[in-house]
Protein backbone atom coordinates (compact mmCIF):
# COMPACT_ATOMS: atom_id res chain seq x y z
CA UNK A 1 0.00 0.00 0.00
CA UNK A 2 1.69 3.30 -1.06
CA UNK A 3 1.73 6.81 -0.09
CA UNK A 4 -0.08 9.09 -1.92
CA UNK A 5 2.50 11.92 -2.78
CA UNK A 6 -0.41 14.83 -3.22
CA UNK A 7 -1.74 14.06 0.20
CA UNK A 8 2.37 14.34 1.90
CA UNK A 9 2.61 17.77 -0.08
CA UNK A 10 -0.46 19.01 1.54
CA UNK A 11 0.12 18.73 4.68
CA UNK A 12 2.37 21.22 6.58
CA UNK A 13 6.11 20.16 7.86
CA UNK A 14 7.13 18.88 10.46
CA UNK A 15 10.60 19.56 10.75
CA UNK A 16 12.24 19.53 13.81
CA UNK A 17 12.65 22.77 15.49
CA UNK A 18 11.12 24.84 12.56
CA UNK A 19 7.49 26.40 13.30
CA UNK A 20 4.51 26.08 10.80
CA UNK A 21 4.73 29.03 9.37
CA UNK A 22 1.05 31.35 10.17
CA UNK A 23 0.77 33.19 7.06
CA UNK A 24 1.12 30.05 4.59
CA UNK A 25 -2.52 29.78 4.48
CA UNK A 26 -3.79 32.83 4.84
CA UNK A 27 -5.33 32.72 1.38
CA UNK A 28 -8.26 30.57 2.76
CA UNK A 29 -8.92 32.75 5.73
CA UNK A 30 -8.84 36.24 3.85
CA UNK A 31 -11.80 36.72 0.97
CA UNK A 32 -9.76 38.28 -2.41
CA UNK A 33 -6.74 36.92 -0.99
CA UNK A 34 -4.48 35.97 -4.61
CA UNK A 35 -3.07 32.26 -3.04
CA UNK A 36 -0.29 32.87 -5.45
CA UNK A 37 2.66 35.51 -6.17
CA UNK A 38 2.54 36.65 -9.57
CA UNK A 39 2.19 40.17 -8.87
CA UNK A 40 5.69 39.85 -7.25
CA UNK A 41 6.93 37.60 -9.63
CA UNK A 42 6.18 40.36 -12.31
CA UNK A 43 7.64 42.78 -11.06
CA UNK A 44 10.92 40.54 -10.51
CA UNK A 45 11.16 39.77 -13.94
CA UNK A 46 12.73 43.08 -15.28
CA UNK A 47 15.60 42.16 -12.78
CA UNK A 48 16.13 38.59 -13.14
CA UNK A 49 16.12 38.97 -17.11
CA UNK A 50 18.86 42.06 -16.31
CA UNK A 51 20.92 39.95 -14.62
CA UNK A 52 20.98 37.40 -17.35
CA UNK A 53 21.78 38.93 -20.03
CA UNK A 54 24.17 41.41 -18.51
CA UNK A 55 26.08 38.71 -16.14
CA UNK A 56 25.76 40.71 -13.17
CA UNK A 57 28.06 43.25 -11.72
CA UNK A 58 31.55 42.91 -10.33
CA UNK A 59 31.87 45.49 -8.04
CA UNK A 60 30.76 45.12 -4.02
CA UNK A 61 29.24 47.86 -4.32
CA UNK A 62 27.56 47.20 -7.84
CA UNK A 63 25.29 44.78 -6.84
CA UNK A 64 23.45 46.74 -3.89
CA UNK A 65 23.28 50.11 -6.39
CA UNK A 66 21.19 47.51 -9.13
CA UNK A 67 18.96 46.34 -6.34
CA UNK A 68 18.03 49.60 -5.67
CA UNK A 69 18.03 50.99 -8.78
CA UNK A 70 15.38 48.31 -10.40
CA UNK A 71 13.36 48.36 -7.34
CA UNK A 72 12.76 51.91 -8.08
CA UNK A 73 11.80 51.40 -11.12
CA UNK A 74 9.53 48.43 -10.69
CA UNK A 75 8.03 50.82 -7.94
CA UNK A 76 7.85 53.80 -10.22
CA UNK A 77 6.10 51.28 -12.56
CA UNK A 78 3.88 49.66 -10.47
CA UNK A 79 2.76 53.11 -9.10
CA UNK A 80 2.43 54.54 -12.80
CA UNK A 81 5.45 57.27 -12.22
CA UNK A 82 8.19 57.88 -14.46
CA UNK A 83 11.01 56.72 -13.03
CA UNK A 84 13.72 58.62 -15.40
CA UNK A 85 11.84 61.85 -13.99
CA UNK A 86 12.02 60.69 -10.51
CA UNK A 87 15.65 59.45 -10.79
CA UNK A 88 16.36 63.27 -11.79
CA UNK A 89 14.08 64.55 -9.26
CA UNK A 90 16.43 62.86 -6.67
CA UNK A 91 19.24 63.90 -8.13
CA UNK A 92 18.29 67.42 -8.21
CA UNK A 93 17.57 67.02 -4.37
CA UNK A 94 20.95 65.37 -3.57
CA UNK A 95 22.93 68.33 -4.90
CA UNK A 96 20.67 70.98 -3.77
CA UNK A 97 20.83 68.91 0.18
CA UNK A 98 17.42 68.27 0.04
CA UNK A 99 16.42 64.65 0.92
CA UNK A 100 14.66 62.55 -2.14
CA UNK A 101 11.06 62.20 -2.80
CA UNK A 102 9.55 59.37 -1.10
CA UNK A 103 8.17 56.29 -3.18
CA UNK A 104 5.62 55.71 -0.37
CA UNK A 105 2.10 55.92 -1.52
CA UNK A 106 0.49 58.74 -0.31
CA UNK A 107 -1.03 58.22 3.29
CA UNK A 108 1.33 55.16 3.63
CA UNK A 109 2.59 54.64 7.05
CA UNK A 110 5.49 56.39 7.17
CA UNK A 111 4.86 58.80 4.41
CA UNK A 112 5.14 62.57 5.62
CA UNK A 113 3.34 65.01 3.40
CA UNK A 114 5.87 67.89 1.78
Amino acid sequence: MGVDPTARRSRPSKTPGVPPDPHLWTFLRVEGMDPTNKAVERALRQAVLWRKTRGGTEGGAGSPFVERLLSVVATCRQQGQNAPAYLITCHEAHLLGHCAPSLLPRGAAGHSAA
